[in-house]
């Protein structure tokens, strides 16, 4: 198999970006933006769908440099997470942002932020799922939380919360509201939208 390397070096980690193939079917695509921390990338970065499916989800590379960060348990938390919405939202494409309060894993259905429905969204303190326009969702079990004009979110103690009946109503609800549909067929993909050159720790025991 042939790929290519690009070096950069991102919030002061040097990491190693390769072109190779993920046995998910997914597709990351680093988007690169004037003045941003991918910009050195030298251009748009794909890592290509394989040919075969998986029936769970394997992280590709970016990912795993990111959650490298977190507390193992955290960074296990977050990929079991991701495992039960690729199996929920299979056509959905994930936007990942790396920043400073938060890391994030939104899924939509097109690469515009605004689109995005629900969003994986991990700190040091624990991992959360994000319902973007959740204050005009249905909730007659009164899950969610906060009080923002739009957002509300569900603590995930454990990915097994995802696949509780009342969650998968709210997600479904989610679905249905949306401006814009998410595909029920084909593969989706994933694209690094940014990256904080500075975070706060992802870790609880960090200096």
């Amino acid at each position: 198999m042939t790929y290519r390397r690009h070096h950069d070096k991102i919030a002061g980690t040097a990491a190693w970006w390769k072109k190779y193939q993920v046995n998910d079917m997914t597709q990351v695509v680093v988007s690169r933006r004037p003045g941003s921390a991918l910009a050195s990338l030298g251009g748009t970065q794909s890592f290509m769908k394989s040919p075969k499916t998986s029936p769970t989800p394997t992280a590709p590379k970016p990912l795993t440099v990111f959650l490298a960060k977190f507390d193992p348990k955290v960074a296990k938390l977050i990929r079991a997470c991701r495992v039960e919405l690729r199996k929920l939202l299979p056509g959905a494409i994930e936007l990942v942002y790396d920043n400073y309060n938060f890391f994030v894993i939104g899924y939509g259905p097109t690469e515009r932020a605004s689109d995005a429905i629900v969003s994986i969204a991990a700190a040091a303190n624990g991992v959360g799922l994000s319902f973007l326009q959740g204050a005009s969702l249905p909730d007659p079990h009164k899950l969610l939380l906060g009080n923002g004009k739009q957002n509300r979110f569900i603590r995930l103690p454990t990915s097994q919360t995802i696949k509780s009946p009342e969650v998968v109503s709210l997600i479904h609800a989610a679905v249905r509201q949306a401006k814009t549909p998410i595909p029920n067929t084909g593969g989706g993909y994933m694209v690094i939208k940014s990256i904080s050159k500075k975070q706060r720790p992802r870790r609880k025991d960090a200096t």
